[in-house]
């Protein structure tokens, strides 16, 4: 597997899938053939489906400027990945193809291209084999993943905190209109600011994790800046637990950042062993696993058993399984900006139940769900991963 840096991005909204991918695969054929007069881009799949709605077209543009370039949309040819772009590039006589697929997380592969670009800081790929591992030479998960990882990584992670934490504020502090034809309003001003006659301390804190959730989805669907968590589309999950955590007070900032880390693996171990594309398996492979990241972080704060780790992590990703990715009119706002909220609560209390089980009798693992989401998604009508074409999208009007 490759650096968890891969998975935990700072970048701008609304969809990594759609334009931190292709924003980068735009500079990325800029730089392998700067002397191009013209540039001619296809998209296709997903990202012609719904790239109006995610901005592809402009952050593109923006990507090749200031060469001058066209871009057609092509929803019906067939190809390898949902979310399939072609470059041709024109200098007299010459020309330069390359074609890219954006597999998630504002991550790309290069047709053609070995992957030896990136190095694989991972040589275990399943949750069984890590724990296997830690158990033997005594090690946690935490420990295990600074083993694997870079010596700045500490450093990188700070900032991934920081950046979240910054979203959640800014998300907080806005009101107004999210850009589109959609009008929808800002919400999580409201939401956290909401005078009502609440007196558990438990619902108080339960209403101020939606606002966090909405604060980073409004952010991100905003074209504000957040950490791709495992993705733009699902960023509000894991910072609203990460809030709330910090609210609890009751933890160091150390025991902080070190189960962000663990959170970090179990993404890294469904982007490896599954997927977290919408375009791909839907929205569960993108809501499903931020919820399971962020289950895992709340469980790992608590210094539980590998095996409790687990049950968070499996118990979140299981029960979004067959999640649709249906976005209206292509725009990460509805159904996406509250499917955060619902997924960052849903963390919390698959957190709390996995504490409450035996789980060491456990009969379904998480490198078992990673593979059965795969399997759901590839099983899911085209119309339901990520093109606007079925489910809300198409009821809408």
């Amino acid at each position: 597997m490759y650096s968890i840096k891969e998975l935990f991005k700072v970048g701008n909204g609304p969809s990594s899938s759609h334009t931190i991918g292709p924003l980068k695969a735009s500079r990325e054929f800029v730089k392998r053939y700067p002397d191009c007069d013209f540039i001619n881009v296809t998209l296709y799949g997903s990202l012609a489906l719904t790239g109006k709605g995610h901005l592809t077209d402009y952050i593109v543009e923006k990507g090749l400027s200031p060469i001058p370039n066209k871009i057609t949309f092509d929803p019906l040819s067939e190809v390898p990945h949902p979310n399939t772009m072609k470059f041709v590039g024109q200098k007299g006589e010459k020309t330069y193809e390359m074609v890219v697929y954006s597999v998630g997380g504002g991550a790309i592969k290069i047709e053609g291209d070995d992957e030896k670009a990136l190095e694989r800081y991972y040589e275990l790929t399943t949750y069984d084999d890590i724990v296997k591992f830690c158990k033997e030479y005594k090690y946690t998960l935490t420990e295990y993943v600074d083993m694997c990882e870079d010596d700045d990584f500490n450093e990188y992670m700070e900032n991934i905190y920081n950046v979240m934490l910054e979203a959640i504020d800014r998300g907080l502090n806005t009101t107004g209109l999210i850009p589109g034809k959609l009008e929808i309003k800002r919400k999580a001003h409201y939401i956290y600011n909401q005078k009502s006659k609440e007196t558990d301390p438990s619902e108080i804190a339960r209403r101020k994790v939606v606002a966090y959730a909405y604060a980073v989805a409004e952010e991100n669907a905003s074209g504000g800046e957040i950490v791709t968590s495992p993705t733009c589309g699902a960023a509000g999950v894991l910072p609203a637990c990460l809030k709330y955590a910090l609210d609890m007070n009751k933890y160091t900032h150390e025991e902080i950042i070190n189960a962000l880390k663990v959170a970090g693996l179990i993404g890294n171990l469904v982007k490896h062993n599954g997927s977290i594309s919408g375009a791909e398996a839907g929205c569960q492979a993108e809501i499903g696993t931020a919820c399971s990241m962020a289950a895992t972080f709340l469980v790992s704060l608590k210094l539980t058993t590998f095996e409790h780790i687990e049950s968070a992590a499996e118990i979140a990703l299981e029960h979004h399984l067959g999640l649709t990715c249906d976005p209206i009119d292509g725009y990460v706002q509805i159904p996406c900006i509250e499917r955060n909220a619902v997924a960052a609560l849903r963390a919390i209390d698959a957190a709390k139940l996995s504490t409450y089980l035996n789980n060491s009798d456990s009969k379904i693992s998480f490198d078992v769900v990673v593979k059965t989401m795969l399997q759901t998604g590839k099983d899911l009508h085209a119309s339901y991963r990520e093109t606007s074409e079925g489910g809300l999208a198409k009821h809408y009007k």
